[in-house]
């Protein structure tokens, strides 16, 4: 029997990162399923810690705009980096919060990123 370390990051690690569609979205429907806790809340975004994630995946079907991504896909890089330093900036957020009043109207927009991203903290609820 293989047992696995939570936390541990290994050569072929993998992790979930959240990408700009998540930008004025922040639904949060992802934090309520997540079993390790592993959400960080900016102002107008939420990012995952990648020592932390187990890589089970039950969140990236609950995010409404498809931000949530396997870090194995091509062109994440720049998410990855970005969860990891926001997980060490920002509260932890192990309950649904209240999404935007407008967030429905903000996903599939593009470009959010360099005109809306905050680097600012949320409340951490």
């Amino acid at each position: 029997m293989t047992l696995i370390q939570l936390g541990s990051r290994g050569p072929f690690a993998m992790t979930y990162v959240v990408t700009e569609a998540c930008i004025k979205c922040k639904f949060m429907d992802c934090v309520e399923v997540c079993p390790v806790d592993c959400f960080y809340e900016g102002e107008n975004m939420l990012v995952i810690h990648p020592d932390e994630c187990i890589d089970c995946g039950v969140c990236e079907p609950e995010c409404p705009p498809e931000a949530i991504k396997a870090d194995t896909e091509s062109g994440l890089e720049k998410w990855l980096t970005l969860n990891a330093d926001y997980a060490k900036k920002w509260p932890n957020i192990t309950q649904h919060g209240t999404a935007p009043a407008d967030a429905k109207e903000w996903e599939g927009v593009s470009d959010k990123f360099d005109k809306y991203f905050s680097d600012k903290p949320g409340d951490g609820v």
